[in-house]
């Protein structure tokens, strides 16, 4: 596939006033998931769910320790997949570190859910830019997120101390949505706006159907795509340190345990300079 891309040199205020830039290439692909074993990757995972709320007296399961086989390797429809079952919740992340990228992968629910979250969609989740230690008071490291949710994906979610601009829109019931055009918004958790704001438009396809998850990263600015459709932008990524609001534009890559069971498959990223304007109209 031919790309045009567009340079980041200037924040982005609206996509309307992007403009195409000659072509760049980008780099070769290279493979995250080796469909073998989980070399490449750390695990960490929260303690057990109980009813009784006992569990939260315990030490979480903790990092490299995974007794149930929480995250596997499998193969599914004759290819290796990366299986998550959802029992516990937690993480798989990448032990190396990622700037101005393209990601993409392949995933696909599985049929198991487990409580809490038995009557609630399918969950899991990318997060990226990830940073910092594992067992938050999100659990998670602090990282932006690529929510992939039944009827969700694509939506965005900060993680922790992280704020992001995003085009968005105020619906009647006070949740935000992306739209193209409109004027940005800082989203940042503890704040009247908070730290979600929903995708447009959904691209995902009926559970147990394989989607094509991408993500274009590229200084301060990320493209949340699905199924070939762009549904959310972020500009301006950054966090706090210290108490000074300071640039968040690389780190690892998170895929989130989260209730329910779902395959990765076909995890690869290669490194570009310029985001591809096609996707920006």
């Amino acid at each position: 596939m031919k790309f045009l891309f567009l340079p980041i040199c200037l924040s982005v205020v609206s996509l309307i006033s992007l403009r195409a830039q000659p072509s760049s290439q980008p780099g070769r692909w290279q493979s995250l998931f080796n469909g073998k074993n989980l070399s490449g990757w750390e695990t960490y995972l929260d303690r057990p769910y109980a009813k009784d709320n006992q569990a939260e007296k315990s030490p979480p399961i903790g990092l490299n320790n995974d007794p149930n086989h929480v995250f596997s390797v499998t193969t599914v429809e004759g290819q290796p997949a990366l299986r998550i079952s959802g029992e516990t919740f937690g993480g798989i992340n990448t032990l190396a570190e990622f700037e101005n990228y393209h990601l993409r992968m392949e995933f696909k629910w599985g049929t198991l859910k487990w409580p809490p979250k038995l009557d609630r969609p399918r969950d899991s989740g990318l997060l990226y830019h990830s940073v910092g230690p594992h067992g938050t008071p999100m659990l998670w490291m602090e990282s932006f997120e690529l929510q992939v949710q039944e009827g969700d994906c694509g939506d965005y979610w900060g993680v922790m101390n992280v704020l992001a601009d995003i085009s968005a829109r105020k619906t009647d019931k006070g949740t935000y949505v992306y739209e193209p055009g409109a004027t940005p918004i800082t989203f940042q958790d503890k704040t009247p706006v908070g730290r979600s704001c929903l995708k447009y438009p959904d691209a995902e396809k009926p559970s147990g159907q394989w989607n094509v998850l991408e993500l274009y990263c590229v200084g301060d600015t990320c493209l949340h795509v699905m199924n070939g459709k762009v549904n959310l932008v972020l500009t301006h990524t950054r966090h706090l340190v210290d108490g000074q609001v300071v640039p968040l534009t690389k780190g690892k890559i998170q895929l989130q345990s989260e209730g329910a069971e779902v395959f990765y498959k076909n995890i690869q990223i290669r490194n570009i300079s310029l985001l591809p304007a096609e996707l920006l109209r």
